[in-house]
């Protein structure tokens, strides 16, 4: 038998539910969301890009993702 665990967690305002032991970068994967465009908020704080790789989403935290757009 199999047992997943699972976080419940806050995106961009939304409960979604992911697999326990997600980093920020397989989130990011997940969502097909390029880091070089993007801002990382985890928990009030800005993330690093060096970081995502190694940073561990919890159960019950907020992650704030924003893209940079480039206008004129």
């Amino acid at each position: 038998m199999i047992i997943l665990i699972m976080a419940k967690i806050q995106l961009n305002g939304k409960k979604i539910t992911i697999m326990q032991k997600t980093s920020i970068f397989d989130l990011l994967i997940k969502y097909k969301l390029e880091k070089k465009k993007i801002a990382v908020e985890y928990n009030g704080i800005i993330i690093p890009k060096t970081r995502y790789k190694n940073k561990i989403i919890k159960n019950n935290d907020k992650i704030e993702i924003v893209h940079f757009i480039g206008g004129g």
